[in-house]
């Protein structure tokens, strides 16, 4: 299936097309777009774009949304959206200390990768890393 959503991946982006592969398309194609390019391409999924199914919802993160669309609730998966949600999403109160630091680490692959395309490659590696981290601390 093809996804569709903006160029220049950051931190929900990046982990919304690692949770897609991982736990819901495993044969996922992704297509960047610009920043409020309209029409969509037609026939791809679109995430993380103001206004569609798939996107920030009540606060939360596109991956928090993508979580309860495909009805994911592995508590791993469930505290990564905590990070994500305050790495990207506003934030009264920080609860996860390692939020910054994603945010920071995935906006740094954006800016060493060529294309998009790359950076998700790369950052398969670091959200891999994240939900191992966060396995072996709960066990």
């Amino acid at each position: 299936m093809k996804w569709v959503t903006w160029e220049q991946v950051g931190v929900d982006r990046m982990a919304c097309a690692w949770l897609i592969q991982k736990y819901i398309d495993p044969q996922a194609e992704f297509l960047f777009v610009p920043v409020g390019k309209v029409p969509l391409p037609e026939g791809a999924e679109p995430f993380d774009i103001p206004g569609v199914r798939l996107s920030h919802h009540r606060g939360h993160c596109t991956f928090y949304t993508m979580l309860k669309e495909y009805n994911l609730a592995d508590p791993v998966l469930q505290r990564i959206a905590r990070i994500i949600d305050e790495a990207d999403v506003v934030q009264e109160v920080m609860l996860e200390p390692v939020a910054p630091g994603l945010d920071m680490i995935t906006r740094g692959l954006r800016l060493i990768s060529p294309d998009d395309d790359i950076a998700l490659e790369r950052g398969r590696l670091i959200y891999d890393a994240l939900y191992a981290q966060l396995t072996a601390e709960s066990a």
